[in-house]
């Protein structure tokens, strides 16, 4: 259908669906729009933006009868934020969309009927979750330091120290290193010019010990007077590690290699279940630990351990889901592609007193084959839990020459999960069952739990 809308036209949408990016979609005389910070069941009057051929982008500019599932943002910069695409949305209908949205992908993209969908698992509080946070550091036009976050798809900063979803020590902690950063002519970084000092601040909570860590990630090898920087840290309640991080690189990535003790521990510590594990400040932790614990407890349940199976958990960062596996299996082996990830996952194994684990460094597609097929080594049950990319094709085709009786898939992406699910039930897996867990309240996203067991035992 061609458009005759031309940009800067406004329109009236009624709003019928919801994007997997949270865009409202409405359609004005049959052509679709998407538009940020719009709702189902909004109607709504909103600026185009933007054409393509078949649909347009365009921008919220007044809401004329709201959805009944609109609330008000606690955040006062929730729009102009990039953090919370859905903040506008009642909880409860923020579920309901995520739970459409796994059901749909794994429906549509994998082609998969007959498994059993439970409802996603929410919180009771969906603020205040996030366990950590890395706010970027730049000026404004007139030269001030500014700290919060970046708008959507941009590296304009929104100044915001006290974010909703954030821990409340935050707001703090930061205020604290922008007056430092004064007194002491510190400049932020610039990106265009490759030049200042402070990039972005690093803050970790522990959920249950309270101990804090920040973390300057800096343009740089040291910073001036930083012995005031931390007399002033180690006056809030639990300040346990500070610490910097050189990133002299022209780049997007937002942490360096190289951690550099300023005062304190190098790391903090906090559980999850009755496992104790130690942070630094790169390691891997899933930042909403009340949600962790329901996510891997439902892995568990799938898994189906009686204490005698042999598993492997693929991807697994710092030991996470293998030490809470561990607790219930006869053997777990773990493999990590970052070797700092596996050194964290010995030392919480230490910690815990968990003999019955093994970890490997290297990519999970590579390890897996090589010892299966040159040591022999079986599994009972294999949990992946892959990057936003899904799983290596080789590690797929893997997993089926091992034939483990059951596989648990744990995914931030249902796309990507519906894709690989779909190789697997393809050749000789059956899915059963799929949950949701929503680690990320005000935002699209949400991570899924998949059981599968081998057909035929």
């Amino acid at each position: 259908m061609k458009s005759e809308f031309k940009k800067d036209d406004c329109v009236t949408l009624h709003i019928e669906d919801i994007g997997t990016g949270g865009e409202g979609i409405g359609k004005a005389d049959g052509f679709t729009f998407f538009v940020k910070d719009a709702i189902v069941g909004d109607v709504i009057e909103a600026k185009i933006m933007k054409l393509k051929k078949n649909y347009g982008y365009a921008r919220l500019m007044k809401v004329l009868t709201p959805s009944k599932d609109r609330v008000e943002p606690k955040c006062p910069v929730a729009r102009q934020c990039g953090g919370c695409q859905i903040q506008e949305m009642r909880y409860e209908a923020q579920l309901a969309f995520k739970q459409k949205m796994v059901q749909n992908n794994l429906e549509r993209i994998g082609g998969l009927s007959d498994f059993e969908m439970y409802p996603v698992i929410g919180m009771e509080t969906p603020y205040a979750y996030r366990n950590k946070a890395q706010f970027p550091v730049g000026e404004d036009k007139d030269g001030n330091i500014v700290i919060g976050f970046y708008a959507g798809r941009t590296h304009h900063i929104v100044e915001q120290t006290d974010c909703c979803i954030g821990a409340p020590e935050n707001g703090e902690v930061l205020r604290k290193v922008k007056a430092y950063m004064q007194k002491n002519q510190i400049r932020p970084y610039n990106e265009e010019h490759h030049s200042g000092i402070v990039r972005h601040i690093l803050i970790r909570t522990g959920y249950h010990t309270k101990e804090i860590m920040v973390c300057l990630i800096i343009n740089g090898t040291s910073i001036p007077n930083a012995e005031a920087l931390c007399r002033q840290l180690a006056k809030i309640s639990g300040m346990t590690s500070i610490t910097l991080n050189v990133n002299k690189k022209q780049t997007n990535v937002i942490l360096g290699d190289k951690i550099l003790p300023l005062w304190g521990k190098e790391t903090i510590t906090d559980y999850i279940g009755d496992v104790k594990y130690q942070i630094s400040p790169l390691s891997f932790y899933q930042v909403n630990p009340v949600q962790t614990v329901k996510l891997y407890q439902t892995a568990l349940e799938y898994a189906q351990l009686d204490g005698n199976e042999t598993v492997w958990d693929l991807y697994c960062g710092i030991g996470t889901i293998s030490l809470f596996l561990a607790q219930k299996a006869k053997f777990v082996r773990g493999v990590e592609i970052v070797p700092a990830a596996i050194e964290d996952a010995k030392r919480n194994a230490q910690i815990n007193h968990i003999e019955n684990v093994e970890f490997f460094v290297g990519k999970a597609e590579e390890v897996l084959p090589r010892e299966y097929e040159k040591n022999g080594v079986y599994a009972d049950v294999i949990v992946v839990d892959p990057p936003r990319k899904g799983c290596d094709e080789m590690l797929l085709k893997t997993i089926l020459k091992m034939q483990p009786k059951r596989v648990v898939y744990v995914s931030c992406d249902s796309a990507t999960l519906a894709r690989d699910l779909r190789f697997l039930c393809d050749n000789g897996y059956e899915l059963k069952k799929v949950c949701g867990v929503d680690q990320f309240p005000q935002t699209v996203h949400v991570e899924t739990v998949v059981g599968l067991h081998r057909k035929n035992m």
